[in-house]
């Protein structure tokens, strides 16, 4: 019988990431937490004689989220340039978990296409003690995954 020991399981201070934008990779050492998710597009199938329907895949859309600390200008001066140009900026991230502790090992998944949703331009907070973070959401075209964790 297998057994989940607790060394195992992924610490998720154990990484990092990266964006490819206009050529140059970006390390996104700011990133307090980046999280990309698929959701599947599904159309209802009726039949004759079935009392269930049924669900068949028809595509995908691929989005994600990143809260990172107020420090860069990176994604605002991305979004100055779309404002000014008309030209969107599309980039690839790599997010990989890398916890040497566990032996599930390295992950490495590549996002394709990616473009942001949303980008905070200024922020203040009198009220607050913690460092200044902003939440960007973003979508994207395509994934790879170029390193699956060890199945154990």
């Amino acid at each position: 019988m297998k057994t989940l020991n607790a060394p195992d399981t992924i610490n998720g201070k154990e990484g990092r990431a990266y964006a490819k934008i206009n050529g140059n990779n970006e390390e996104l050492f700011m990133a307090k937490t980046i999280e990309a998710s698929i959701e599947k597009n599904k159309s209802e199938i009726k039949a004759i004689g079935k009392r269930m329907t049924g669900h068949k895949t028809t595509g995908a859309n691929g989005s994600g989220s990143m809260t990172l600390y107020y420090v860069t200008p990176l994604f605002r001066q991305m979004v100055k340039q779309w404002k000014d140009t008309g030209l969107d900026i599309y980039f690839d991230m790599v997010i990989e978990n890398d916890d040497p502790e566990s032996s599930a090992g390295k992950q490495s998944v590549l996002l394709m296409g990616c473009n942001l949703d949303s980008v905070i331009l200024a922020k203040l907070d009198g009220d607050s003690d913690d460092a200044l973070d902003e939440d960007a959401d973003f979508t994207f075209e395509d994934f790879d995954i170029l390193q699956p964790f060890t199945q154990f």
